[in-house]
């Protein structure tokens, strides 16, 4: 199991280095992390950023503050608490989160559609979908 643990790891890596975009702008890979827990949890505010990167409230806070005048992320009230700050990505925050977690699509495309065949596509798609299904099951738990 190990092994396979570990040629998992690899192919994805390789899998990531080989698609990626090509980016220019100079982002951390904490300011990547605070952007990702932002578009993938509901309602985050400082305090749950500062626990999901792990440092402490006056750090996340200072990352915040940072993203906010770069316009990559804004804070609004919450729907059923209106003292609750949450935070949302801009349309530039997510475009660039995007660039900087995603697989260039038209790399991606390039490798579906000129080097597979609808077969292939389909076990791809299979593939991704069960591990992401399963990985919801472990990380709701």
């Amino acid at each position: 199991m190990d092994m396979e643990i570990k040629k998992i790891n690899e192919l994805w890596t390789d899998i990531y280095y080989l698609l990626r975009y090509n980016h220019q702008e100079k982002l951390t890979h904490q300011n990547i992390r605070i952007l990702q827990v932002i578009q993938k949890e509901n309602e985050v505010g400082i305090k749950e950023i500062a626990t999901a990167i792990q440092v402490s409230h006056n750090t996340a806070s200072e990352h915040i503050k940072r993203l906010i005048e770069k316009k990559y992320v804004y804070k609004t009230r919450s729907t059923e608490d209106e003292r609750k700050v949450i935070l949302r990505l801009t349309d530039l925050g997510m475009e660039l989160l995007h660039r900087h977690s995603s697989l260039d699509e038209e790399k991606l495309e390039q490798i579906l559609f000129d080097h597979m065949n609808s077969d292939e596509r389909q076990l791809i798609l299979e593939a991704f979908s069960l591990l992401k299904e399963r990985t919801a099951d472990v990380y709701h738990r």
